[in-house]
């Protein structure tokens, strides 16, 4: 009786598992069942969520809430642009003449949470109030501030949750100095309270120093003398600055404010920003002392992890120039180069106090976040590390490098799989988080290689697509690399998982976000026209669909005839206007009948890296290639400026993180920018009446967050009278609806691509193809146990069995 009933709770396991993953597309199979995970690393700050500290406000029949007695209205705030609620979200007037000052400063303290046009919301939490310490701003400026921004007063509540998370945050540093990491702070008291922490002591490394270098607490001292802020790139861009901050205002750790003569700004506002312009001058001339203890490379997260449940956050910054360890590299920026007023905005935040920090910034896809960080390579001018997500990523930031800054080809190496250019001794190196992190056997050039990797002292160390990082995998990479410096750069920071916050702790604290609607309108990206074309699904197709098992629904949807249809009529309504378009689908099945019915080039996961860039060098200068269709390979870093129109015809579930990821390819500025109302055009086909609409909704729910919004086309126009369509016919789609049933299990899965985590192990039937490995999938023979073998077999045949 025992084995059936394991058997079968296995399987009742398996199927919940399956229908989680269903529901939650970046569901993560290790992490079930583990419960002290999500705790784990988190302060208490940030377990003290401020919108339930609102519980005693009055509710309306809708539940809206009602805080007229908490918030007292100010007799002058129609010149003040902020509503400040006792939840934690703060409500900014963009028509506000006092919008410049008060955007930046929430963007340095908050973290939006949606930006239509004329009104934006943003939430205050404890990780954004981490990284406004980081910048460099106070507890009492923040506060201050605040009260001077808002129309009413500030509930008491806010500012005890501000004080809560921001007094003890900024007062110790993660500082790499001779190849070994230390702790650092200027505050002795702080750094003997860590070391009363049992995990922290087995963190530390206790070695002889000099006497002379020792205190009483065996702490190592130094002095620290303050520096200005470093100029980006070559010193033809040295004068940028002044235009790119006239009608903007930066926050008080960075610059003086600058406003123009029409604005109606308080006096209270501007006189706050000079006093705290004159205390920034006051510390730069002082000396600062500092102590500090040695820890453990190789526990390097645990530490992270432990000082932030201790309620000190660890900074990450790099005192560059003052590093006469570590070589300069002879790289600067090209005269020709010139920075947009959002990246030096963003390149202030990190070199704010003239040594690097480490963080992330977050910049819309085609926004230049590779100039950001080669700017950041050059003005460290240390050794610089470039971990990407593919080959094809690699090749592209080899090119940024030697388009943007001075730096050849005897200075960039790239480590792959299918290029290694004998990296030992470069100045930049190229590779990927996949090459870094590989555990199985390599071959000795590489193991070679990965060693010299090891031993380096890296200067700065690039994350692209850095929302990758808290992926198990990948997230090895920060422990096997020693680096001074971090700078992640993404267009997506959120995760499906909820995991987006261990970037804290593995990176550092969000430095900068841009608003992408804004972008738009200066012409910086594209003008893009969203929308939703919905295909309804024809009877036969939909008779199946109702009938058949989950998986082969995925493939029923993707596959429906009319959807093939409005896709064939896009491509050739675009391709007569003389656009480039890209098609997008997550099922492999369906991007090679799609495209080899349409005769269109096509990549995907097996495509070889040779074959990839001649198919998009293609793409780019043959006037007779104007449609590719790729899978999710390309959903992040293929850099494809040319491309103007987006065709979704399968996607991976309700992700946010991919639907933004896949605008971003067609959201380079383009040339008629100003002349057209939109000059980028992201269709989405969703199958009417099925399950993709419901993922379609909760796929846009980021993008309609940044001010975008979708149009819903139930007809395209011009679609019956055009010639030449395939499946118009009922045989035609009868023909097409059999070889979708005929396909096997693994046909109608998604792509899997390295690094994207385990799935759950599902038995799957299949065809006689799938038993030879003809479709790419490897057959196991599991041995099964005697008991449950022969548990239903005859007593006969039980006796030859055994």
């Amino acid at each position: 009786m025992g084995p059936p009933k394991r058997f079968k709770k296995d399987t009742d396991r398996g199927k919940w598992k399956r229908r989680k993953e269903d529901h939650d597309p970046d569901y993560n199979i290790d992490d079930d069942g583990n419960d002290d995970a999500e705790t784990e690393g988190i302060p208490d700050a940030a377990k003290n969520d401020v919108e339930k500290q609102d519980h005693g406000a009055i509710e309306d029949e809708y539940g809206a809430k009602d805080y007229r007695s908490q918030m007292i209205l100010k007799p002058d705030n129609e010149s003040r642009p902020l509503w400040v609620a006792p939840n934690g979200h703060i409500f900014l007037e963009s028509f506000s003449p006092v919008y410049k000052h008060a955007h930046d400063f929430l963007i340095a303290i908050s973290e939006p949470v949606c930006r239509p046009e004329h009104v934006h919301e943003y939430k205050l939490t404890a990780y954004s109030l981490y990284a406004a310490v980081s910048v460099g701003l106070q507890t009492h400026d923040i506060i201050e501030y605040l009260k001077r921004l808002s129309k009413t007063s500030i509930p008491d509540g806010i500012i005890e949750f501000i004080k809560l998370c921001t007094l003890s945050y900024g007062k110790i540093k993660l500082v790499l100095k001779h190849n070994k990491y230390f702790v650092e702070s200027p505050f002795p008291e702080v750094l003997q309270k860590l070391l009363k922490d049992p995990v922290i002591q087995e963190c530390r490394l206790r070695k002889t120093v000099d006497d002379t270098a020792k205190d009483k607490d065996d702490f190592i001292t130094n002095v620290l003398a303050k520096t200005k802020v470093p100029q980006f790139g070559a010193k033809t861009v040295t004068t940028l600055p002044q235009p790119a901050v006239a009608g903007a205002t930066t926050l008080p750790a960075d610059g003086s404010v600058t406003q123009t003569e029409e604005e109606k700004v308080p006096d209270d506002i501007t006189k706050f920003y000079d006093k705290i312009d004159k205390e920034d001058e006051d510390e730069e001339e002082q000396e600062l002392k500092t102590v500090s203890f040695e820890v453990n490379q190789e526990k390097i997260e645990v530490i992270q992890k432990r000082c932030i449940e201790l309620e000190h956050p660890l900074l990450a910054e790099y005192d560059f120039r003052n590093d006469t360890v570590n070589e300069d590299i002879n790289i600067d920026l090209k005269p020709s180069t010139v920075l947009r007023p959002y990246q030096e905005k963003s390149l202030r935040k990190m070199f704010g106090n003239g040594r690097a920090r480490s963080g992330v910034i977050v910049l819309p896809c085609g926004a230049g976040k590779s100039l950001v960080g080669v700017t950041a390579c050059s003005t460290v001018r240390k050794r610089a590390l470039v971990l990407c997500n593919s080959g094809v990523s690699v090749e592209q930031w080899k090119q940024q490098f030697k388009m943007w800054s001075t730096a050849d080809d005897s200075m960039i190496c790239r480590f792959t799989s299918e290029a290694k250019d004998k990296p030992m001794g470069c100045k930049i190196l190229i590779t990927t988080y996949s090459m870094i992190t590989h555990t199985q056997k390599r071959s000795w050039e590489a193991e070679q290689t990965m060693k010299w990797l090891q031993e380096q002292e890296w200067g700065i160390m690039v994350l692209d697509e850095v929302h990758t990082i808290p992926a198990k995998m990948f997230r090895r990479v920060l422990t096997i690399v020693q680096s001074h410096c971090k700078l992640g750069l993404t267009a997506t920071l959120l995760r499906e998982d909820d995991k987006i916050a261990d970037l804290n702790f593995l990176i550092g604290p969000k430095l900068y976000e841009a608003n992408w609607l804004e972008l738009q309108k200066n012409g910086h990206i594209a003008k893009v026209q969203c929308a939703e074309v919905w295909c309804p699904m024809t009877p036969e197709f939909y008779r199946e669909y109702l009938s058949c098992k989950m998986t082969r629904k995925l493939l029923l949807y993707v596959m429906n005839p009319n959807k093939f249809r409005a896709c064939q009529f896009l491509i050739r309504y675009h391709e007569r206007r003389g656009d480039k378009t890209i098609v997008f689908s997550d099922n492999v099945f369906a991007l090679k009948h799609y495209a080899i019915k349409m005769n269109k080039p096509y990549i995907y996961g097996p495509t070889s890296q040779g074959e990839r860039i001649q198919i998009l060098q293609n793409f780019k200068y043959n006037t007779k290639v104007n449609t590719i269709f790729v899978s999710k390979v390309a959903d992040t870093s293929f850099d494809l400026p040319e491309a103007n129109v987006l065709i979704q015809i399968s996607s991976h579930g309700g992700s946010r993180r991919q639907e933004a990821q896949r605008l971003g390819r067609i959201l380079r500025a383009k040339k008629g920018a100003i002349a057209e109302e939109y000059n980028a055009f992201f269709y989405t086909l969703v199958s009417q009446d099925t399950m993709e609409m419901n993922y379609s909704r909760r796929r846009q729910r980021f993008l309609v967050n940044q001010g975008y919004a979708y149009k819903v086309i139930t007809k395209l126009a011009g679609m019956d009278d055009e010639p030449d369509m395939m499946y118009k016919t009922r045989e035609e789609q009868g023909q097409l609806l059999q070889q979708v049933l005929s396909a096997s299990d693994v046909d109608a899965d998604e792509e899997r691509i390295p690094g994207e985590g385990p799935r759950p192990m599902v038995r799957k039937a299949g065809n006689m193809a799938s038993l030879s490995g003809a479709d790419d999938a490897v057959y196991y023979e599991y041995k099964r146990s005697a008991a449950s073998s022969t548990a239903n077999k005859h007593p006969l045949f039980k006796k030859f069995r055994t």
